[in-house]
């Protein structure tokens, strides 16, 4: 990632992921996969794909990151590569984010074998007797990442998003697990290849685990900090860096019937545009059979009536399309909303890029 220190913040990770990796449930192992400033990923613990090559198998490139069906073939792989595993990573973002017995086994043995825990899930490990107590056994740390600050500490929306001068964009979506923080990401890079200065704000335990170095745990927060706690961030972000750009990550999506996030970050955030994920072949919200997704030009139209501000551009997600059907997906959303359409996984991030900057008035150097 430009501008940043190729050493990882906290160390080499084991990411488990097990029977997960090819669903969206695996979506904290993809993005630790894709890109994370934190780690370095030495390998990814899933049965069902072992032996294979992790990026192969996500996005058809390979990246040297192996899929094992172990612990202990994990960290013979980590010695292999010269880097020793220091973290065990829970890449499974289930429903709720609860601790189950599989994924308590995997800890405890990841505990045994003298590994730091960092965990997304709801259920803090911390507040687990059993785990704890391991933990302080063996002298490992437990971080429940989706902790949430004190009460004391925690803000409340001030007005305060008024000083801000960086331009701001929030990356929504029609569904969640669509791809919203991985667009966010690739947009960031793009913009500082560029020669933008582009920070992102996180909004989700993922984004922390990738380094983010703003953000907040949305789905862990009492609702009446929620907007507070966004505004804060995006403030510190720009008061800290004064980037050009800060790319707000999305939660869920207005109208999904589970996780009906995107108003909160609209109204607290206050950005000058929204870029709207959406993935062509899903036909219903993800994990809920017979609740259908909402058409596209619904979702924008709702989220431009909440915002007051426009949907710049519809980037796509190609679960279930092949490249001819993500050009023909694309064709159809320019032609249906008149909005430009792309794949930033196939595409790359310039063109997008390129909108943010139109939209900016100012030219890429």
């Amino acid at each position: 990632m430009p501008d940043h220190d190729d050493a990882p913040l906290d160390g080499n990770a084991i990411v488990f992921c097990d029977g997960a990796f090819t669903t969206t449930y695996g979506k904290t192992a993809h993005g630790l996969v894709r890109r994370t400033r934190r780690y370095r990923i030495t390998a990814v613990i899933d049965g069902s794909v072992a032996g294979r090559d992790a990026g192969e198998v996500l996005d058809g490139r390979a990246n040297g990151i192996p899929l094992v069906a172990s612990l202990a073939e994990a960290l013979a792989a980590s010695e292999k590569a010269g880097a020793p595993a220091t973290h065990f990573v829970i890449g499974i973002a289930p429903d709720g984010g609860r601790l189950s017995p599989t994924l308590r086994d995997a800890i405890s043995e990841a505990i045994e074998a003298g590994l730091d825990i960092d965990s997304g899930l709801h259920d803090f490990l911390n507040e687990d007797r059993a785990i704890s107590r391991l933990a302080a056994e063996r002298r490992v740390a437990l971080r429940d990442v989706r902790a949430t600050p004190p009460r004391g500490e925690l803000h409340a929306w001030t007005g305060k998003i008024d000083q801000v001068e960086s331009y701001r964009i929030a990356l929504l979506g029609t569904d969640s697990a669509i791809g919203k923080r991985t667009t966010a990401w690739v947009l960031v890079e793009a913009l500082e290849r560029m020669g933008l200065g582009a920070e992102m704000v996180g909004t989700g335990q993922t984004a922390w685990m990738q380094g983010a170095r703003y953000g907040t745990m949305m789905d862990s927060l009492v609702s009446d900090f929620m907007a507070g706690e966004i505004e804060h961030a995006v403030w510190l972000a720009w008061s800290e860096q004064k980037p050009d750009v800060i790319v707000i990550e999305g939660q869920g999506s207005l109208m999904n019937p589970a996780y009906p996030g995107g108003y909160e970050t609209l109204a607290a955030a206050r950005p000058q545009a929204v870029i709207l994920q959406h993935a062509p072949a899903r036909l219903e919200y993800d994990g809920f059979p017979g609740y259908e997704l909402d058409p596209l030009e619904k979702q924008i139209q709702a989220i431009e009536l909440v915002s007051g501000k426009p949907v710049i551009a519809v980037t796509i997600n190609h679960e279930g399309l092949d490249r001819e059907g993500v050009a023909a997906a694309a064709a159809d959303i320019e032609s249906r909303t008149g909005l430009p359409a792309t794949d930033v996984l196939l595409e790359g991030g310039e063109r997008l890029a390129g909108v943010v900057l139109e939209r900016m008035g100012r030219r890429a150097t």
